[in-house]
């Protein structure tokens, strides 16, 4: 079942959002090389909790930390721990809060230092990627209207869409219906509804799709060794079209 959000519940995931999105500032202010994921995970999680909200991942299915911290060739649930960024890497770090019950996502990828123009151009793809599934977010839409425009944009840029994993719904849970697939043709799916809360975030290979799990259970990594960017925004759809909660 496909929750949808009152004004008031809203203003709260809005809320949970900027916080989410304060965090996310200081630690792509933070990346440099020689820094620690670990010191990355430290940083927002003091972040999350200043704010009077708790971090939505540490503990959540046993994941052991405030924030995945995704290196390289690590598409997402990377976990944070002694590793010193190096010159020429790219972490992407997703995080969550939780405030007064709900739920704020959003995730981002940091060059560290400096890259290579390929993956720089991976980067910019990943987010403006986004940016077009985002302007999809309004009510009337189908749902895959997302998931075309986003996939449409990576394949125009020469990159590839990871198909294993998706966006989903966001609210009092971390996760609710329905799944947002970052590929597929238009128009199936469910209505888009105001009061809808989309959390929305492309996975984007240099190389092919094809990802694996590391035996940890969690990190998941591109099949070829490529690099991967991720992207993520908390998204509502409403009247006056699609605002991005995770917004400062």
């Amino acid at each position: 079942m496909i929750v949808l959000k009152s004004p008031q519940e809203l203003a709260v995931m809005r809320q949970a959002g900027r916080i989410v999105a304060q965090a996310r500032r200081l630690i792509i202010e933070a990346v440099r090389p020689g820094v620690t994921t670990a010191e990355l995970d430290a940083l927002a999680e003091d972040s999350i909790r200043r704010s009077g909200a708790t971090p939505a991942f540490k503990g959540y299915h046993g994941f052991p930390a405030s924030i995945c911290a995704s290196v390289d060739d690590q598409v997402v649930h990377g976990f944070p721990g002694p590793r010193r960024l190096r010159e020429g890497e790219i972490v992407a770090i997703d995080l969550g809060a939780v405030y007064r019950g709900y739920v704020g996502d959003g995730a981002v990828t940091v060059p560290v230092g400096e890259v290579p123009g390929e993956v720089l151009r991976l980067l910019e793809a990943t987010r403006e990627a986004l940016a077009e599934g985002i302007t999809r977010a309004v009510a009337g839409n189908h749902l895959s209207d997302i998931s075309h425009a986003v996939q449409e944009y990576v394949e125009s840029r020469g990159f590839s869409v990871v198909r294993d994993f998706v966006g989903h719904g966001i609210g009092q849970k971390m996760h609710e219906e329905p799944q947002i697939p970052n590929f597929g043709p238009p128009g199936r799916g469910p209505l888009l509804k105001e009061g809808m809360t989309l959390a929305i975030e492309p996975m984007v290979n240099l190389g092919g799709y094809e990802v694996f799990i590391e035996p940890n259970g969690w990190t998941v990594r591109t099949r070829d060794g490529k690099p991967s960017a991720h992207f993520e925004e908390t998204v509502a759809v409403t009247a006056a079209g699609p605002q991005i909660l995770t917004a400062e």
